[in-house]
């Protein structure tokens, strides 16, 4: 009986082949993240390597050089994958309601040693990688005051939204030894709210503005 091979690839619109999800593509990518997240609960940052990635996840460094180019693009792709729908964005009605909500349960987030190793290692590249571990927060924040801003209501910008929330929170988390609380978190909120409306009325109570 003659012998075939099953193709494990599809092709995209432009027909280049690509790996079929769930595959071997899939299980050397999680086998390698857990490798990353393993190793960093175990010892400090400097001493995680490709090769030691590599070993621990039973893999050849070759394969995960082939797949992540350097430390830093492997770190940013765990941490963009950690950080990635790891909280469910609240719609409890309100702005205020949301976002004290949102920042409780980030607050919460930070205090977890795997995620702030995580965060620290992504950093220490140097090479901006850390926006991975940001970038989901930002487009978390950005739904909550989209939703806002269809209801009529008064909203920041993200940037500024993230510069009184995120700001605090991860500085105090990964710089001080008084990691943010729930009530805290939500006091922050409760600030950035009553600045939006302090603005709109400066303004002249214009209906849906976005204050800077």
């Amino acid at each position: 009986m003659a012998s075939h091979t099953v193709d494990t690839t599809r092709s995209d619109a432009t027909g280049v082949p690509q790996s079929r999800p769930g595959g071997r593509s899939a299980r050397v990518r999680t086998a390698v993240h857990r490798a990353v997240i393993e190793l960093l609960s175990e010892a400090p940052a400097e001493h995680l390597t490709m090769p030691v990635i590599a070993a621990r996840a039973g893999v050849h460094p070759t394969t995960v050089y082939r797949r992540w180019s350097s430390l830093a693009e492997l770190l940013a792709a765990v941490a963009g994958s950690r950080f990635t729908d790891d909280l469910v964005v609240p719609d409890t009605g309100s702005l205020r309601g949301d976002l004290r909500q949102w920042a409780t349960d980030v607050a919460t987030d930070l205090t977890d040693p795997e995620t702030l190793a995580i965060i620290r290692a992504t950093l220490g590249t140097g090479t901006g990688g850390g926006c991975a571990c940001v970038l989901e927060r930002h487009t978390q924040l950005g739904s909550m005051l989209d939703r806002e801003r269809e209801r009529g209501g008064a909203v920041p910008s993200v940037d500024r939204a993230a510069d009184m929330l995120l700001g605090p929170l991860y500085f105090r988390a990964l710089f001080t030894e008084q990691p943010g609380d729930a009530a805290w978190a939500r006091d922050l909120a409760d600030s950035l709210v009553d600045h939006c409306t302090t603005a709109e009325a400066d303004a002249g109570g214009g209906s849906g503005s976005s204050t800077a």
